[in-house]
């Protein structure tokens, strides 16, 4: 953000308040993601979802609050706190629609209003830190946020199974609401600052273009498994996804302000940085979709102690956290990203080893592989944004937030068509329905492990400093001319 408060580095909201506010919306709006899996078939059970529809209550909730976050940063710039409380109360009543919802339509569009809403709630409240904090406390404002992802991380799949079994799943939404309340008061009063605002123009239809696409080649994805619209449909639904897509890419080129200055995406690094987090997030998100589902109906667990392995990978991510700084420093980010996206490589193909045995306790080496993994990639995004010019630094934190969640959503799509089509395949070869679940997560997870791996190959090439590229190349011609010799 560069409109609202950008003028003074203290508010009218009080440090303690903007720290609350921060914790309460990095928990709650990153809960929102892992607390619906462990739930899931729960939902399809009472619902009546099939496993493709099922896919659609995390999908609903990643897509749009992907594709509207480089909107939504000028919208806060041009509206300041008013935007941020209006997403607020957009996102409590999301959550509210989805707690009464008793049909899946409905639940899917409550799920899609609270996308909307964390895609302006998220990165308004992240612009609190530096318009509303003193120098001294930002630092402690980013740990506050940073502590609060990793506890929505690690609580959310045991949480969202726990009030599965013992209340009711739609308490996964009505939980969000106190969090939600509070925040929401907290910042009233800077409702009356006015500061100075951005006259940059908002380009809604750009944004929404955008996400219609991104929705349409989801869907290709999701639509193709065996026991929906088919094969006709899915590829009709992704030639409309792409040519909306090519639409927008035609009229961003044109644009005097386009949603991502054209400078970035000729930005090796940058681009390169952005391939690698869509390929982690490929693997990664379907693969926590799909794990409760599988430990309820092939190892037979209740939903409070599926989601509870996942715990594991959270775990091993704030364990192996510390650990990255200095592997940083003395590999370099390219070198520590190949490492963890291999270590994640490794955990997957674990997984997968030991899939057919109906044992939880032969799946913790994966799972802490997977974590550990994970932690290492974090210098991912840090040092694409080092080599990116102050004037960009907002627009290139949105697009790799963007990546993020888009490549969550992917994910579950694309490893779902995996997971589902090679289960309708060992359904009609006569095998039990949990056998036939477990035989397609075993797909899923291999398909993961090479998203990884291809993941890993392109950091180290692309996250390479520019003098060790070039003696790459010089060494690698030395070797051409020497065999043409």
């Amino acid at each position: 953000m560069t409109g609202v408060g950008a003028r003074r580095a203290t508010g009218p909201v009080r440090p303690p308040a903007v720290l609350t506010v921060v914790v309460l919306v990095a928990f709650v709006t990153t809960l929102d993601n892992t607390i619906v899996v462990s739930a899931a078939p729960s939902i399809g059970r009472e619902l009546g979802m099939s496993l493709s529809a099922l896919q659609w209550v995390s999908i609903a909730y990643m897509l749009p609050y992907a594709g509207l976050l480089l909107l939504s940063g000028a919208v806060l710039d041009r509206m300041g706190m008013r935007a941020l409380l209006a997403g607020f109360v957009v996102f409590a009543a999301g959550a509210l629609l989805g707690g009464v919802s008793r049909n899946p339509e409905l639940l899917i569009v409550a799920r899609v209003v609270q996308g909307i809403a964390a895609a302006f709630i998220v990165p308004g409240t992240l612009s609190l830190l530096r318009t509303s904090l003193p120098q001294r406390l930002r630092a402690a404002g980013a740990a506050a946020w940073t502590a609060a992802l990793a506890a929505a991380l690690a609580v959310g799949p045991w949480l969202g199974g726990a009030l599965a079994e013992y209340v009711h799943w739609s308490w996964i939404f009505f939980s969000n609401l106190p969090f939600v309340l509070v925040a929401a008061v907290l910042i009233l009063p800077a409702m009356g600052e006015r500061g100075a605002r951005s006259t940059a123009p908002v380009r809604f239809g750009a944004a929404l273009t955008a996400t219609c696409g991104l929705v349409l080649l989801t869907a290709a994805f999701v639509g193709a498994g065996p026991s929906d619209g088919g094969t006709g449909t899915a590829v009709g639904l992704a030639v409309a996804g792409v040519l909306v897509l090519l639409a927008f890419a035609a009229v961003e080129q044109r644009s005097d302000r386009p949603l991502v200055p054209g400078r970035l995406l000729t930005n090796r690094v940058f681009t390169g940085a952005n391939t690698v987090l869509l390929l982690w997030g490929l693997g990664i998100s379907g693969i926590v979709f799909f794990t409760p589902l599988l430990h309820q109906d092939f190892l037979g667990m209740s939903p409070a102690e599926a989601g509870l392995p996942l715990v594991l990978v959270a775990a091993a991510v704030i364990c192996a956290t510390p650990f990255v700084p200095a592997a940083n420093r003395n590999w370099g980010p390219h070198r520590t990203v190949f490492a963890g996206l291999g270590t994640v490589a490794l955990g997957l193909l674990a997984l997968a080893a030991v899939n057919d045995i109906h044992a939880i306790e032969t799946r913790v080496l994966g799972f802490v592989l997977i974590g550990a993994g994970s932690a290492f990639t974090t210098p991912l995004t840090a040092h694409a944004l080092d080599l990116i010019e102050d004037r960009d630094a907002g627009v290139a934190s949105g697009v790799l937030t963007a990546s993020r969640e888009l490549s969550s959503a992917l994910g579950v799509a694309v490893i779902g068509l995996v997971v589902t089509t090679v289960r309708a395949r060992e359904l009609a070869g006569g095998a039990p329905a949990g056998s036939a679940l477990a035989g397609g997560y075993t797909a899923g997870l291999l398909t993961a492990a090479v998203l990884q791996a291809c993941g890993a190959v392109l950091a180290l090439r692309v996250l390479a400093p520019k003098r060790e590229l070039a003696r790459k190349n010089a060494e690698t011609s030395e070797v051409s001319e020497v065999e043409e010799t």
